[in-house]
C-alpha cells in the first residue's frame, strides 16, 4: 500500500468535497429544501476520481487494496471532520444529522474504492 499516496488523495478529497458542497449546497437547498443530495453526488464524483488516481498505480491485489484505501479515505473524512466541523461547531451542512452523513459517506467510498480495484485487475482488450 502506498499510504502516502493515499493520505494525500484522502485529504484532497475531503478538502475538495467540501468545497464544492459550501460551494453548490446554497443553489440545490433553495430549489430543492428538503433534499439534501449534494453531499453524496459530490462525494461520488471526486471519491470516484480520487480512487481512480489511486488504483491506477496499483499492480497486485487491486481488490483488496481498493477497500483499504477507502477505509483510510473514511478515517481521513471521521478526522478531519472533528477537526474542522465538529470540534470548533462550525455551522456546517453535515453537522444537521453527522450520523447519517457518517453512515452514508462510509457505505458509498468503500463501495466504490473496492469497486475501482476490482474493474482494476480485470483484463480488458479493446480493439
Amino acid at each position: 500500500m502506498k499510504l502516502k499516496l493515499a493520505f494525500i488523495i484522502g485529504v484532497l478529497i475531503w478538502v475538495i468535497s467540501s468545497i464544492l458542497t459550501e460551494i453548490l449546497n446554497p443553489i440545490f437547498t433553495s430549489n430543492l429544501p428538503h433534499v439534501n443530495i449534494i453531499v453524496p453526488i459530490i462525494t461520488i464524483l471526486v471519491t470516484g476520481l480520487g480512487g481512480i488516481i489511486y488504483i491506477r498505480n496499483i499492480e497486485t491485489n487491486e481488490v483488496i487494496e481498493g477497500f483499504i484505501v477507502g477505509v483510510l479515505f473514511v478515517i481521513i473524512d471521521i478526522i478531519l471532520d472533528y477537526s474542522f466541523f465538529i470540534l470548533p461547531n462550525t455551522g456546517n451542512l453535515i453537522l444537521g444529522n453527522y450520523q447519517l452523513h457518517l453512515i452514508s459517506i462510509t457505505i458509498i467510498t468503500i463501495l466504490i474504492t473496492t469497486f475501482l480495484g476490482y474493474l482494476a485487475q480485470m483484463k480488458i482488450d479493446l480493439k
